[in-house]
């Protein structure tokens, strides 16, 4: 999508409603600002909730853990055939 903007006084813009919904920038939000070349990108800053990623750390563990931790050797004499049989 490209729109045209005009810099009013001081330098401001004016970010158009539809972008403004398509992209999820409300009022208050942080914009960044980066220059590349002849370029001014405009991103909205991603705002981590801690505890959100914590929570989410620890829905994996628990996914991933194991009631019992494996042994050495545990499994020896073991065929994988009688592992799979119905």
């Amino acid at each position: 999508m490209t729109l045209r903007v005009e810099v009013g006084k001081k330098g401001y813009i004016i970010i158009p409603k539809s972008v403004r919904e398509l992209i999820g920038i409300r009022e208050g939000d942080t914009l960044i600002l980066s220059v590349n070349g002849n370029r001014i990108i405009l991103e909205p800053e991603r705002r981590v909730n801690v505890d959100e990623v914590a929570r989410k750390i620890e829905e994996h563990r628990r996914r991933v853990s194991y009631a019992k931790r494996p042994v050495l050797g545990e499994l020896a004499g073991t065929s994988l055939e009688e592992e799979f049989e119905d």
